[in-house]
């Protein structure tokens, strides 16, 4: 029973009888009432006065006068144009009762027949994953949960960017100063060892350049006739070419980044469905341009490099094609985008990119309108903002970035810290400790970052984020094992059918709790997890509150009320349970 679609009908039939307007049920808007003022859920009312030929008052006050008068809601009251609505005590417990029983009540059905690509990660076989990666792999993750759960068929897509130059780079250093080192004879996770070797070419290429403009050279002369740049320029070409020792290298060096990036994955606890390499996609949208020349969509000027204009959809002229016949990434992008349609029809298709590619998305797909792709429409990016540090912005280049797995370990090891001062292991072993350790540590990293709209800049502040206390991943995770431990010391039923007169300090708990669908239909619509993690958050202090305001195991507590509190208890339990698994965070049942 969904309290919001039944009350949506009361106002429909309301509206019709009333002022003989007809309106879809769904059509009608309905909000939470503030916490300032009486009521339980609210209807605006001004737009609907030109059609009721009456004052937003009288319209509010009509329509809840015959909402109680035929004993629909149990009050209501008007500010202005804003009717407050209080609903019986009847449907509410209906609510809680149906509540108990349904699984269903975690689902939504709204993506129903829809497919969808959720393509995140993509790093760079030349270096490990950083913070920033985190939050993208994070967001794309729990996005793709959230859509899993309102119906839509996910396919996790990973395009990993395994060639180009700044792959090169990194074997070329390798190759120069290496000694055969290997992960095995390093006790390196491969990543970090090829990121090395990616930090190590940039040290020798600055030296080169400064050499060559004490030299005379401009700054941009050196950094192109810098001996390291020639040589991993070379390597390129011989890489495009197939040089069998030069691919050879290469495919030694990405499986020792592969590897690595298996451990990161798993300790983060994100996965995918479908892998794409940039080695076999680069050539891809090739074909395309020749179709949008043909179609008269692009355009060749003299020296041969194609191009589109976009200018009538408030973007500029792009590059599709260079003079040399060479692509570009966006011609990669248009290609790729074609593969993944052929792969899975997908409806929507979306990417999980940082903000400052903004611009080229919104290029991707004008041009894809203008070739009149039928997926054009669907190509969607979940944009973010940069993740910022107390010590300030992080450089790959120069080794100087917060390395995914440092951070991990060391938010394992503050949870330790925190949970071994706290005392509340009695009863575990050394092996049950360190699993909650990593499950709390790594329920600090993960709310912190995904309780923020992804679109906003974000500052990561690790102590913070671990605290027990506050909007954290620990005090919900805290909340939801308090919830197990009144379960377990209870001993009494929870299978009471019949709660009438027994709502009191429950009734905004139930409500929240009610609430759950609209906020996953929400975020799955807005593609934002900071939905569910902020209404978990809100859903842990009431129930807090509750807990304190209504006590459960006290012998004067009556075996009904206690009964009731016992259930409500479950159903909290197990919304907190779910909206934790969206976010890709556990629920230890013990804390």
């Amino acid at each position: 029973m969904n309290l919001i679609h039944t009350l949506q009908k009361h106002l429909q039939r309301a509206f019709q009888e009333v002022f003989q307007l007809e309106l879809e049920a769904s059509s009608i808007k309905l909000e939470r009432t503030l916490q300032d003022f009486s009521g339980d859920y609210t209807l605006v009312v001004f737009p609907y006065v030109k059609q009721s030929r009456k004052s937003p008052e009288q319209t509010a006050t009509l329509l809840g006068e015959y909402l109680l008068s035929h004993q629909l809601i149990a009050g209501f009251n008007v500010v202005k144009g804003f009717l407050n609505i209080e609903l019986s005590e009847t449907e509410i417990l209906e609510f809680f009762t149906q509540a108990k029983q349904d699984t269903s009540f975690y689902k939504t059905t709204i993506g129903q027949g829809k497919n969808v690509v959720v393509e995140y990660s993509s790093p760079n076989t030349n270096k490990p994953l950083h913070l920033g990666h985190i939050r993208n792999n994070l967001l794309g993750y729990s996005v793709s949960e959230i859509l899993k759960a309102n119906g839509y068929h996910v396919t996790k897509a990973n395009l990993i960017n395994d060639r180009g130059i700044h792959i090169c780079k990194s074997m070329l250093a390798w190759q120069q100063a290496g000694l055969n080192e290997t992960p095995e004879s390093t006790g390196m996770k491969g990543d970090h060892l090829v990121g090395k070797y990616y930090v190590a070419f940039d040290k020798t290429y600055k030296a080169e350049i400064e050499t060559l403009v004490a030299g005379g050279m401009t700054k941009e002369e050196a950094e192109k006739q810098a001996p390291s740049m020639l040589e991993a320029q070379q390597m390129l070409r011989q890489w495009e070419a197939g040089d069998e020792a030069t691919i050879a290298l290469w495919k030694t060096m990405n499986g020792w980044v592969y590897a690595g990036f298996d451990v990161s994955y798993k300790r983060l606890g994100v996965d995918f469905d479908k892998f794409y390499y940039e080695s076999d996609t680069y050539l891809l949208g090739k074909s395309t341009v020749k179709e949008g020349l043909d179609k008269k969509v692009f355009y060749q000027k003299e020296d041969g490099s194609v191009w589109i204009d976009l200018t009538d959809e408030g973007l500029d002229n792009k590059l599709l094609l260079r003079s040399d016949g060479t692509s570009v990434y966006i011609t990669q992008d248009i290609g790729t985008a074609q593969l993944k349609y052929d792969d899975f029809h997908y409806d929507i298709s979306l990417y999980v990119v940082g903000n400052e590619q903004d611009y080229h998305f919104k290029v991707l797909q004008g041009i894809l309108k203008k070739l009149e792709k039928p997926y054009a429409a669907g190509i969607k990016h979940v944009s973010y903002g940069m993740v910022d540090l107390p010590s300030g912005k992080m450089k790959s280049r120069e080794g100087t970035v917060v390395d995914a797995d440092d951070l991990m370990e060391e938010m394992h090891d503050e949870a330790r810290k925190i949970i071994l001062e706290r005392g509340k292991t009695d009863g575990m072993n050394e092996q049950q400790i360190e699993e909650l350790c990593e499950e709390v540590g790594m329920s600090a990293l993960k709310y912190y970052l995904l309780r923020v709209d992804p679109l906003k800049r974000l500052l990561f502040n690790p102590a913070e984020s671990i605290d027990f206390e506050g909007n954290t991943g620990p005090y919900i995770q805290y909340t939801n094992a308090r919830i197990n431990s009144v379960l377990e010391k209870a001993g009494v039923s929870a299978n009471a059918s019949n709660y009438a007169g027994l709502l009191g300090p429950e009734r905004e708990l139930i409500l929240a709790l009610h609430n759950y669908q609209t906020v996953l239909g929400k975020a799955a619509e807005m593609h934002n997890p900071a939905e569910i993690a902020n209404y978990v958050y809100d859903i842990a202090k009431r129930y807090n509150r509750f807990y304190y305001d209504c006590p459960i195991a006290k012998e004067d507590v009556a075996p009904e009320a206690r009964s009731f509190r016992l259930a409500l208890s479950i159903i909290t339990g197990n919304t907190i349970t779910e909206c934790l698994r969206l976010l890709g965070i556990k629920a230890p049942r013990k804390m």
